[in-house]
């Protein structure tokens, strides 16, 4: 009983004390931005058919939907196409900003409008990975994924040697500046009846809860870290964070075990030739000799239509040894790969890798952080001969002279100034 109560109170010292994963963090915030910012790019010189007033979903159609389903979109304020334009614009520009990592808590939460914004506009265009962004632009918004690997851990390392240098901190205006702004706008948009629900509920309580959060946040930074607030905030950030990476983990498992359990019932699947059909669908099929060539040997064919069941209906189960799960790891990100070429699937197939990446080993993200640092270095170098070394890398919060505690509490601080 003793050795229980024990294991109890380690567990919950381990998920209040820290933000566990901060890699693993890090990595879904850059694949789920990447992949966002990548379809934007791709769709730029459609954006207009696509979410915009020219699109066969209409406004008025998409209005009405709105209406009986409740979902939030900023692009119904107006069917301008300025106003199109703008959105579209700050889509961009945060998600870019998400990507790299700059005042990571603001950008979450304009990566989500965007998102949102554009989804909810215009329903039927996606190909399943819009679903798992969708869900996850929702969940990086209670995640702290820029310990690492980010402009603010950069700016909190910068601080934290600011501060034993000269004993004194740099003033941090940017944050301030942010968070007046945002709540300038989101005041407009409450008194201008342009955000569904009211203070007790709905998306305006939502956005008023965040902004008021991020302004507690910031202010309790400017007490000493060993006070009451600051500890008592800082355990419910960290709880947030682990209990938010640990749906999303439960949300992958889900998908895979869903999608899995449905394709048994299949009799195309049950006979081993489900692969071959939509290898040789028109929509599918943006290399028609390779389709082919993949489908020549009904061999290959059941191998990959059992073996996609196979992988999806035992990944869950799989967590629990972690040699046998790295390796259906591996497996699953090869196929999202192959059919993101073969089907000519590239962003749902970015959206699962994305997603498949919070169960990385942490070793293994930081041997690729590594590997990325010094590619990165090296075209400085060339680029800018001898000012390589000067490039601040993304360091290892284990090896910083600091302790942990004290580390997570700084950058996790900086996280939530803007």
């Amino acid at each position: 009983m003793g050795r229980l109560t024990a294991a109890i109170g380690n567990g919950i010292t381990r998920v209040s004390d820290r933000a566990l994963g901060p890699y693993q963090s890090a990595i879904i915030r850059i694949g789920f931005s990447a992949t966002w910012l990548l379809f934007l790019l791709r769709e730029f010189p459609h954006r207009r058919e696509l979410y915009g007033p020219n699109g066969p979903w209409s406004w008025e159609l998409a209005q009405q939907l709105i209406g009986t389903n409740d979902a939030f979109t900023v692009l119904m304020w107006s069917d301008s196409m300025v106003w199109f334009e703008i959105v579209y614009a700050v889509a961009v520009l945060a998600t870019l900003l998400l990507l790299l990592g700059w005042r990571t808590r603001a950008m979450s939460v304009l990566f989500m409008v965007g998102v949102l914004s554009l989804q909810n506009r215009s329903v039927f265009m996606g190909d399943g990975g819009d679903n798992v962004l969708h869900l996850m632009a929702i969940y990086l918004v209670f995640v702290r994924c820029a310990q690492v690997w980010s402009l603010d851990a950069r700016r909190a390392r910068r601080t934290r040697e600011r501060l034993e240098r000269d004993g004194r901190a740099p003033e941090d205006r940017v944050g301030p500046a942010l968070w007046c702004v945002l709540g300038f706008a989101l005041l407009v948009a409450t008194f201008g009846g342009l955000i569904p629900g009211g203070l007790l509920g709905g998306w305006l309580t939502f956005f008023w809860g965040l902004w008021a959060v991020h302004g507690l946040f910031w202010a309790a930074g400017r007490i000493e870290s060993d006070t009451k607030p600051r500890v008592l905030l800082d355990i419910v950030g960290n709880l947030t964070h682990n209990a938010v990476l640990l749906v999303i983990m439960a949300e992958a498992c889900l998908i895979y075990a869903a999608a899995g359990w449905y394709k048994v019932q299949g009799g195309r699947w049950q006979d081993g030739t489900a692969a071959y059909y939509p290898l040789h669908l028109d929509y599918f099929s943006p290399w028609a000799a390779l389709s082919d060539l993949m489908t020549s040997s009904g061999t290959m064919v059941m191998l990959v239509t059992y073996g996609t069941v196979i992988v999806q209906v035992a990944f869950p189960f799989t967590l629990f040894n972690r040699r046998v799960k790295n390796v259906l790891l591996a497996v699953m990100m090869t196929e999202h790969a192959v059919i993101a070429v073969v089907l000519g699937l590239p962003f749902f197939s970015l959206a699962m890798i994305a997603a498949d990446a919070v169960f990385l080993p942490t070793s293994f993200l930081k041997r690729v952080g590594r590997l990325v640092a010094r590619a990165r270095d090296r075209v400085v170098r060339r680029v800018l001969p001898g000012r390589g070394a000067e490039v601040p890398g993304p360091r290892d919060p284990e090896r910083s002279p600091l302790p942990q505690e004290k580390e997570s509490a700084e950058q996790a601080h900086v996280g939530f100034t803007a």
